[in-house]
């Protein structure tokens, strides 16, 4: 049962910056799409950054605070968040796509296995 646990959210204030980890349990960890999404309280679950197996990296237009990475070796996807805004705060969720295209999928859908999220809450 591959699992995918979440770590390094938080309370911080406007400006500051984060980065979340998702560690993977999974052997065929490099051969995945991975991705980031946020769930904000009353909204659904949204696409924010996503990276495939070669480590090329997909964001939302405007999302330039964010930065998605990879480390094959420690089987684990990073997202760096930057400049943080009220507007951040959600539950962020790692998520795989098991059989995902070179062009990683921004559809809730699509990704087979999550994490358990990690609570970002951005307030001054």
């Amino acid at each position: 049962q591959v699992q995918l646990v979440e770590s390094g959210g938080g309370l911080v204030q406007p400006g500051d910056s984060l980065k979340l980890t998702c560690q993977d349990s999974g052997r065929t960890f490099d051969l995945l799409n991975m991705a980031w999404f946020r769930q904000a309280p009353g909204k659904e679950r949204e696409f924010v950054a996503a990276i495939n197996k070669y480590g090329l990296a997909y964001y939302v237009p405007g999302k330039g605070r964010f930065t998605i990475s990879r480390d094959n070796a420690k089987r684990a996807v990073y997202l760096e968040m930057n400049r943080l805004e009220p507007e951040d705060t959600a539950v962020y969720y790692c998520a795989e796509d098991l059989d995902g295209p070179q062009v990683p999928s921004r559809r809730v859908p699509d990704y087979e296995h999550w994490g358990q999220g990690t609570q970002v809450t951005i307030s001054s």
